[in-house]
């Protein structure tokens, strides 16, 4: 452990000690040392716009059997996604992320599509649990979507019967990820759509 650069942050499990930093720590760091040489910091507006939209995804409350409880569960005082930015609104117009928690029926198949469409742009949607995914237990029964699916584009599909909330706090992870991703596509297009070609 001699070797380790200070600035790590050393633990200790079991008595035995190793060095984490994780992602954010180091982009605090980098962040700090800009701002402590310059009095400002420089981002580009593409980042910021990811940043900002992965720091305040808003679901809308669209839950349709038993893993509604689960999804309530997470925004409960144990999990708290409002510390992630993710506040509740029950409202599609001013929600950015649906979450279908539970079995989709064909009867409910076009309020889903309905509230759906009343999303602005840009919009996300997080499949909750197998019913959800592709019709679970009731995949072969006559009144039930065989997955949300086939009525909305899916971004996240969160596995499970019904899944915990620590794997729809996943799930919203790795729709932050894939925001982040989708951002720096965009900047990569921007930037190939710029580049004129040498003449010859």
């Amino acid at each position: 452990m001699s070797n380790k650069k200070s600035d790590d942050i050393l633990c200790s499990y079991n008595g035995i000690k190793y060095v984490t930093v994780t992602e954010e720590e180091r982009l605090i760091k980098e962040i700090s040392a800009q701002y402590s040489k310059t009095g400002f910091i420089k981002a580009k507006f593409m980042d910021l716009l990811a940043w900002a939209r992965t720091g305040s995804l808003w679901p809308m409350t669209f839950g349709l059997a038993c893993c509604a409880v689960e999804m309530m569960h997470a925004a409960g005082s144990r999990y708290d996604m409002d510390r992630f930015g993710m506040l509740f609104r029950a409202t599609p117009r001013q929600s950015d992320v649906i979450i279908v928690a539970g079995t989709l029926t064909n009867k409910m198949a076009t309020a889903l599509r309905t509230v759906y469409d009343q999303m602005p742009e840009p919009r996300w949607v997080i499949s909750m649990g197998s019913c959800a995914n592709g019709g679970g237990y009731y995949h072969y029964s006559y009144s039930v979507v065989r997955g949300c699916d086939k009525i909305i584009p899916v971004d996240v599909y969160v596995p499970g019967c019904p899944p915990t909330p620590e794997a729809l706090l996943y799930g919203f992870m790795i729709l932050q990820r894939k925001i982040r991703r989708q951002h720096r596509e965009a900047t990569y297009d921007k930037l190939k759509q710029n580049i004129t070609p040498l003449p010859n």
